[in-house]
């Protein structure tokens, strides 16, 4: 009897371990054929995911959820992305800027950074090379953190770059900006696998509401009245605001589009929202939207399934920019 039990206990112990070592088998083989299908670099929730490993770290401040690894590079979306050591994309700067250099300092999100762009054109090297051209002393620096909000860049600027001395700010807001972002991080897969990001990826598109409707349906959500992610987007930026003040820095509030419908825009009521705030405050307000209005993802994207301004966009939305910044004063708050 005992023996019968014993011989039991064996077979299910061993019924167990061929089945563990037949799923760890399966998944490091789909693990294995996933990286090699993804060496492309044309999955763009992998490549975001890689971007977080590779050129991120947690931030000890929780306000700011993580930052860049200063001194670091990756070949992303095969883009190469560099960081100086402030963190900033580009090369190495001085702490302060030379004599008689008007210094502006672009805040945002990925969009700022220049996510799927090559580092010479993205807005920030553009307006560089336009003022350049002008014959302008000036310097225009990047400090676009992907997934960040107001809130966010907000705080790594009161944080971590005033030493810089901007003259300048050039907050390149996205309709995102105003949401709330958890801290992030994810558990061991989540962080090591890529098949464990892509079955995570592929369930929240399976069960998660989809559609323009959805989408807005959440930003009047976000921004309604009386919501605290208004709040707290709105104390962000008077923050911000009494920090330019107090040290005479122009800001200048550029408002991209989200660009997933450019032809019948759905969310211009976002815009209204960070006019009005732009009024409110002094700064000046640029809306993009009218710059970009009727290009189709195919024209606008960065790839397909990647909703990023491209090359394209950037110049689009330099050109826009440029005049307003290289106007000589900006006393009074002003709309284009």
């Amino acid at each position: 009897m005992v023996t019968t039990a014993g011989s039991k206990a064996k077979k299910v112990a061993l019924n167990l371990v061929s089945l563990i070592a037949a799923v760890t088998l399966s998944f490091g083989a789909s693990e294995a054929l996933l990286r090699l299908k993804n060496a492309s670099m044309k999955n763009y929730d992998i490549e975001m995911w890689r971007y977080a490993k590779e050129l991120k770290t947690l931030s000890p401040n929780p306000s700011l959820g993580h930052e860049h690894l200063p001194n670091s590079s990756a070949v992303l979306e095969s883009v190469l992305i560099r960081t100086n050591a402030w963190g900033l994309r580009g090369g190495q700067i001085t702490e302060s800027p030379a004599p008689g250099m008007r210094r502006i300092l672009i805040l945002g999100s990925s969009i700022a950074l220049g996510w799927g762009v090559d580092e010479d054109k993205t807005v920030s090297a553009l307006l560089q090379k336009k003022f350049d051209a002008a014959q302008q002393k000036v310097e225009v620096l990047n400090a676009g953190i992907g997934n960040y909000n107001t809130e966010r860049y907000v705080e790594h600027f009161l944080l971590r770059l005033t030493p810089l001395k901007p003259t300048d700010i050039l907050v390149l807001a996205f309709v995102r900006d105003g949401e709330e972002l958890s801290l992030g991080g994810g558990n061991f897969l989540l962080r090591n696998s890529e098949l464990a990001v892509t079955i995570w990826t592929a369930s929240n598109r399976l069960f998660g509401a989809a559609g323009e409707k959805s989408l807005v349906d959440l930003y009047r959500a976000v921004y309604a009245p009386h919501s605290q992610a208004l709040a707290v987007m709105q104390a962000e930026f008077a923050k911000l605001a009494d920090y330019a003040k107090a040290h005479d820095i122009r800001v200048t509030l550029a408002m991209v589009p989200d660009v997933h419908s450019l032809k019948s825009y759905p969310l211009g009521f976002v815009h209204d929202i960070f006019a009005a705030t732009s009024r409110k405050l002094g700064f000046t307000y640029v809306d993009l939207l009218p710059a970009l209005q009727g290009l189709t993802p195919e024209e606008v994207w960065a790839m397909p399934g990647d909703p990023h301004p491209n090359a394209r966009g950037h110049a689009i939305m330099a050109d826009a920019i440029y005049p307003v910044l290289a106007a000589e004063t900006q006393s009074s708050v002003k709309s284009y």
